[in-house]
């Protein structure tokens, strides 16, 4: 299991344009909240995409990138992108490799049924490339503006330090 103050694992995968997209492409530039879900255009992924999507201005304005990652294919990436008008970057973890790096993939039961799937789970890893937000429990609802929380304090430590002096 991966913990916050860990080096991010590297990652290399295609986007939904079929571009390459790497952790080293945002090294000293942006945070990333790098999200996986288990898959494209089902009910918790799309709160979660859509959540993410309305928040994406507040993220940038952080210096701040959502990328989210499932196993779909490119096409399906876009396909999902186009149906809900998405303002993020999907990358297509097709080998599943993406998701063995950050841990995702496990075994689950569901009505006594034992398979792999994705974990629902959040990384922010910050601009030096390191993991400071992992969540591998994630409920969609208001997990996006949860996260743009967090991204604001880490944003403004002095904001932090003195909202923590106070308690």
């Amino acid at each position: 299991m991966l913990e916050a103050q860990q080096n991010a694992p590297m990652f290399r995968s295609k986007n939904q344009n079929n571009q390459l997209v790497s952790l080293a492409d945002y090294a000293g530039e942006k945070n990333i909240v790098l999200y996986f879900y288990p898959k494209d255009d089902t009910p918790g992924c799309t709160i979660e995409a859509n959540d993410f999507t309305a928040l994406a201005d507040d993220f940038a304005a952080l210096d701040t990138v959502v990328i989210g990652v499932s196993k779909d294919s490119c096409a399906s990436h876009v396909d999902f992108i186009n149906k809900f008008g998405l303002k993020v970057e999907l990358l297509a973890d097709t080998s599943g490799e993406l998701c063995e790096s950050y841990g995702v993939w496990r075994e689950r039961e569901k009505n006594g049924v034992k398979s792999m799937a994705i974990m629902r789970s959040t990384f922010v890893i910050d601009k030096q490339g390191v993991l400071v937000y992992v969540n591998n429990a994630v409920n969609p609802e208001g997990h996006a503006q949860e996260v743009l929380d967090f991204v604001k304090n880490l944003s403004n430590p002095e904001q932090q330090a003195s909202e923590d002096s106070v308690d």
